[in-house]
Protein backbone atom coordinates (compact mmCIF):
# COMPACT_ATOMS: atom_id res chain seq x y z
CA UNK A 1 0.00 0.00 0.00
CA UNK A 2 2.08 3.03 -1.56
CA UNK A 3 -0.55 5.68 -0.65
CA UNK A 4 -3.98 6.33 0.13
CA UNK A 5 -6.55 8.91 0.50
CA UNK A 6 -9.64 9.90 2.48
CA UNK A 7 -11.72 12.87 3.86
CA UNK A 8 -14.18 14.53 5.69
CA UNK A 9 -17.76 14.45 4.75
CA UNK A 10 -17.97 18.06 3.42
CA UNK A 11 -14.70 17.91 1.31
CA UNK A 12 -13.27 20.74 3.10
CA UNK A 13 -10.58 19.24 4.65
CA UNK A 14 -8.52 16.28 2.41
CA UNK A 15 -5.26 14.04 2.85
CA UNK A 16 -2.84 11.91 1.52
CA UNK A 17 -0.78 9.16 3.22
CA UNK A 18 2.44 7.74 1.62
CA UNK A 19 4.22 5.03 2.54
CA UNK A 20 3.26 1.66 4.69
CA UNK A 21 1.66 2.08 7.42
CA UNK A 22 3.31 1.74 10.75
CA UNK A 23 0.40 -0.07 12.41
CA UNK A 24 -3.38 -0.68 11.20
CA UNK A 25 -5.44 -1.33 15.08
CA UNK A 26 -8.94 -0.65 17.24
CA UNK A 27 -9.07 1.14 20.10
CA UNK A 28 -12.62 0.26 22.72
CA UNK A 29 -11.38 2.90 25.25
CA UNK A 30 -14.47 5.16 26.38
CA UNK A 31 -13.13 8.42 24.84
CA UNK A 32 -12.69 6.63 21.27
CA UNK A 33 -16.03 5.61 21.70
CA UNK A 34 -17.09 9.26 22.52
CA UNK A 35 -14.56 11.44 19.95
CA UNK A 36 -16.43 8.51 17.32
CA UNK A 37 -19.91 8.05 18.44
CA UNK A 38 -19.26 4.65 17.86
CA UNK A 39 -18.60 1.76 19.77
CA UNK A 40 -14.70 1.59 18.94
CA UNK A 41 -11.88 3.64 16.93
CA UNK A 42 -10.42 2.05 13.83
CA UNK A 43 -7.13 3.40 12.71
CA UNK A 44 -4.47 3.78 10.14
CA UNK A 45 -1.19 4.36 12.14
CA UNK A 46 1.45 6.42 10.07
CA UNK A 47 4.40 8.68 10.60
CA UNK A 48 3.72 12.03 10.61
CA UNK A 49 5.90 12.95 7.60
CA UNK A 50 3.96 10.69 5.18
CA UNK A 51 0.43 12.65 5.63
CA UNK A 52 -0.46 15.68 4.02
CA UNK A 53 -3.26 17.70 4.83
CA UNK A 54 -5.33 20.09 2.65
CA UNK A 55 -7.69 22.04 4.81
CA UNK A 56 -7.85 22.79 8.22
CA UNK A 57 -9.02 20.56 11.06
CA UNK A 58 -9.48 22.19 14.02
CA UNK A 59 -8.69 19.87 17.09
CA UNK A 60 -9.96 18.94 20.93
CA UNK A 61 -7.20 18.08 22.93
CA UNK A 62 -7.98 15.31 25.23
CA UNK A 63 -5.92 12.53 28.00
CA UNK A 64 -5.30 9.43 27.11
CA UNK A 65 -4.67 6.70 30.27
CA UNK A 66 -0.52 7.48 30.14
CA UNK A 67 -2.21 10.91 31.32
CA UNK A 68 -0.60 12.37 28.07
CA UNK A 69 -2.04 14.64 25.43
CA UNK A 70 -4.25 13.17 23.06
CA UNK A 71 -5.20 15.53 19.94
CA UNK A 72 -8.35 14.62 18.29
CA UNK A 73 -8.73 16.24 15.35
CA UNK A 74 -12.17 17.23 13.19
CA UNK A 75 -13.41 19.39 10.42
CA UNK A 76 -14.74 22.28 11.93
CA UNK A 77 -17.92 22.51 8.78
CA UNK A 78 -18.75 18.89 9.13
CA UNK A 79 -17.54 17.30 12.24
CA UNK A 80 -16.13 14.31 10.42
CA UNK A 81 -13.54 12.79 13.08
CA UNK A 82 -10.19 12.63 10.79
CA UNK A 83 -6.92 11.93 12.91
CA UNK A 84 -5.80 11.35 16.58
CA UNK A 85 -2.26 12.41 17.35
CA UNK A 86 -0.93 10.89 20.71
CA UNK A 87 2.24 12.74 22.97
CA UNK A 88 3.04 9.25 24.01
CA UNK A 89 3.76 8.48 20.21
CA UNK A 90 5.53 11.12 18.95
CA UNK A 91 5.88 11.69 14.98
CA UNK A 92 2.94 9.27 14.76
CA UNK A 93 -0.47 10.47 13.64
CA UNK A 94 -3.71 7.92 13.33
CA UNK A 95 -5.73 8.50 10.51
CA UNK A 96 -9.69 7.19 11.27
CA UNK A 97 -11.01 4.66 8.69
CA UNK A 98 -13.97 6.02 8.35
CA UNK A 99 -12.18 8.47 7.02
CA UNK A 100 -10.53 6.67 4.19
CA UNK A 101 -12.05 6.81 0.35
CA UNK A 102 -11.33 2.93 0.24
CA UNK A 103 -11.20 1.24 3.62
CA UNK A 104 -11.51 -2.23 1.79
CA UNK A 105 -7.54 -3.02 2.26
CA UNK A 106 -7.68 -1.99 6.10
CA UNK A 107 -7.15 -5.05 8.40
CA UNK A 108 -6.50 -4.37 11.71
CA UNK A 109 -3.81 -6.16 13.66
CA UNK A 110 -4.27 -5.28 17.29
CA UNK A 111 -7.19 -4.46 19.22
CA UNK A 112 -6.83 -2.31 22.42
CA UNK A 113 -8.30 -1.00 25.87
CA UNK A 114 -10.89 -4.63 25.50
CA UNK A 115 -11.75 -4.61 28.88
CA UNK A 116 -13.78 -1.31 27.67
CA UNK A 117 -15.60 -3.06 24.20
CA UNK A 118 -19.27 -3.34 24.43
CA UNK A 119 -20.57 -6.33 25.14
CA UNK A 120 -22.32 -6.63 21.87
CA UNK A 121 -19.01 -6.20 20.41
CA UNK A 122 -17.13 -9.11 18.45
CA UNK A 123 -14.64 -8.28 16.12
CA UNK A 124 -13.18 -11.81 15.46
CA UNK A 125 -10.15 -12.46 13.12
CA UNK A 126 -6.38 -12.92 14.30
CA UNK A 127 -6.12 -9.27 16.13
CA UNK A 128 -3.42 -9.37 19.49
CA UNK A 129 -6.23 -8.38 21.84
CA UNK A 130 -5.29 -6.35 24.99
CA UNK A 131 -7.64 -5.47 28.04
CA UNK A 132 -6.03 -1.84 27.90
CA UNK A 133 -2.90 0.40 26.26
CA UNK A 134 0.14 -1.57 25.18
CA UNK A 135 2.77 -1.73 27.62
CA UNK A 136 0.32 -1.10 30.68
CA UNK A 137 0.49 -3.58 33.28
CA UNK A 138 -1.87 -6.12 32.14
CA UNK A 139 -1.97 -4.57 29.04
CA UNK A 140 1.16 -6.42 26.74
Amino acid sequence: MPSFTGGCLCGAVRYTADGEPAFVGVCHCHNCQRATGSAFSSVVGMPEAALTVTGSPATFRDTGDSGKAMLRQFCPACGSSLFARAEAMPGMVMVLTGSLDDAGWVKPAVEIFCDSAQPWVALGGEMQRFPGMIGAPGGA
